[in-house]
């Protein structure tokens, strides 16, 4: 195909300016009434000064009341500290994890001082604007003086969120503005090849993908994430049975351009097993019955490669019901089952490829069958041929996560609501995270993010450090987590950090490496400054 050559070079100040502010980087009409990229320099304009900038002129954006005020707030210094409370923490001289109670816009300016540029990965699960939510009470006001005497204001119970509720008349305008606010800061501690994950439902996806493409440019989004969690028994019109994960980079062009997890670990370690124990078994009951041995003693490690039980000449192999024919009706003929000499149960739609296809594979010794016909035969899939991706679409149970609260808060049936589980984010985290990286979770919640990266850590002798930021916000006085003494959201997240790191060196114990675990955390809390400097590294 011809390609039309470009008459001039790029435009180097785009290039420049939007590695530098890529929410300035918008679209307009040249003469010619053509679309082109161009700067905003009115939000340039505001990123670069302490006042708020005005203009009308007509652009591509996303508006709301209280944007400009959202801008003028991330830009203006606070006077807060973080004070250390050694009595809550865990090994505080020694770990490297930290915990930090606090207003998470106010805890993210403090954090800009030692973890500018530092944390390989934020993931966050904020609240998704249902009309049932509390979202941080924000007060923005047109001059910088006004502005920070009422940054830190707080109501008369020292409250600093509210109900947004859909007969607000600035629902959405307030969410969003909690949002922008504290995503720009957040890019900003991302290291160049750092990247976000932000859990969404229906509600907002559409508003967050827009001050996504914004904030971090258009250019940088990895992707979305769909997480298949639950099964809707009364739908209405549409049964909703999902929710999102979109991530974005900052800087695209220098994450790595595959994701692998720790199962591409699982995976050589079973090949060289198969290798091995070929070698020292011909027999294949013996064979099988070795690698059962290992298999048993060695499967919490495999991950999402526990379904690979069996072994024979050609190596460790799995079964896959890959021969259905998906959504159509398929091919139709008989496969004889080599025992019973009658024809294989069908799949209901048929198989998915035609007959020459299956004598093939027949030939090749990769059709497994059952113990009769009346299973439907399989495909043998060798572990060498098992592809690690970062699917996306992710079908997961969501009732996990309150199942993964009641394994360590035995006591209660009902902590905490909605907690995501910890084997979904153990999974997106192992494509992402390094053994020495860093993860910041500043809508901590319930501390999942905690709990999975001590998982990870103990399954691959990982030193995977985490930031945990939560607001002390007040239990209701009628729920179980209060009635058990969690006064405060903030207090049942380090609880589970550190119920669930003792539960994970229990279970690996004697395992290489499970002592050096850091199960750790230091607990700090906001306050005013008193001009000292903390030490947080």
């Amino acid at each position: 195909m011809t390609q039309k050559l470009k008459m001039q070079t790029p435009n180097g100040t785009h290039e420049q300016i939007g590695k530098l502010f890529p929410n300035v980087l918008t679209e307009t009409r040249d003469t010619n009434g053509k679309m082109k990229k161009a700067i905003d320099f009115d939000l340039l304009k505001q990123m670069l000064t302490d006042e708020v900038a005005d203009s009308q002129d007509e652009r591509y954006r996303l508006d709301w009341p209280g944007k400009k005020g959202s801008l003028l707030k991330a830009n203006t210094p606070i006077t807060k500290t973080l004070r250390p409370c050694r009595e809550e923490s865990v090994n505080f001289d020694t770990t490297k994890n930290l915990y930090i109670e606090g207003d998470n816009f106010e805890v993210l300016k403090i954090l800009q001082e030692s973890y500018l540029g530092k944390i390989k990965m934020i993931y966050i699960d904020p609240p998704y604007n249902t009309g049932n939510d509390f979202i941080y009470k924000d007060n923005f006001k047109t001059s910088r003086e006004e502005y920070e005497e009422c940054i830190g204001a707080v109501d008369e119970d020292g409250g600093r969120l509210f109900k947004n509720t859909d007969s607000n008349g600035r629902f959405h305008s307030d969410w969003l503005s909690m949002m922008y606010e504290r995503l720009l800061i957040a890019r900003d501690l991302l290291k160049e090849d750092g990247v976000i994950f932000i859990s969404i439902d229906d509600n907002e996806v559409h508003n967050l993908r827009k001050i996504c493409d914004e904030i971090f440019g258009e250019g940088n989004k990895v992707g979305v994430v769909i997480w298949k969690n639950v099964t809707d028994n009364n739908p209405t019109n549409i049964a909703m049975e999902h929710e999102y994960i979109l991530c974005y980079a900052k800087q695209k062009t220098v994450i790595d351009t595959v994701w692998k997890s720790k199962v591409a670990d699982a995976k050589e370690q079973l090949i060289k097993i198969g290798i091995n124990l070929n070698n020292r078994f011909k027999n294949q009951e013996e064979l099988q019955t070795a690698y059962t041995n290992w298999f048993r003693e060695n499967k919490r490690f495999l991950g999402q490669l526990d379904r690979y039980k069996y072994i024979d000449k050609g190596g460790i192999y799995t079964g896959s019901q890959s021969v259905h024919n998906p959504g159509k009706e398929g091919y139709r003929y008989d496969v004889i089952h080599p025992v019973t000499k009658k024809p294989c149960k069908q799949p209901l739609m048929g198989y998915r490829f035609p007959e020459q296809t299956m004598k093939n594979l027949l030939d090749k010794g990769k059709i497994l069958f059952g113990k009769d016909d009346f299973k439907i035969i399989e495909i043998k899939v060798y572990v060498e041929e098992y592809e690690d991706k970062l699917s996306s679409v992710i079908e997961m149970d969501g009732r996990l996560g309150a199942y993964n609260l009641r394994d360590i808060f035995i006591e209660n049936k009902k902590i905490f609501d909605n907690s995501k589980p910890e084997q979904l984010l153990k999974t997106v985290f192992s494509y992402i995270l390094n053994y020495e990286d860093l993860i910041l979770d500043f809508f901590s919640g319930s501390a999942t993010t905690a709990h999975a990266v001590m998982q990870l850590n103990a399954e691959d002798n990982g030193n995977r450090q985490f930031i945990m930021v939560q607001l002390p916000e007040k239990t209701d006085e009628k729920s179980e987590a209060y009635k058990a003494g969690y006064k405060t959201i903030a207090d049942i997240g380090k609880e589970r950090i550190r119920r669930a790191g003792k539960k994970i060196k229990e279970e690996n114990k004697g395992n290489e490496g499970i002592e050096k675990l850091d199960i750790g955390f230091r607990v700090y809390k906001t306050d005013t400054s008193n001009m000292k400097d903390v030490k947080l590294t």
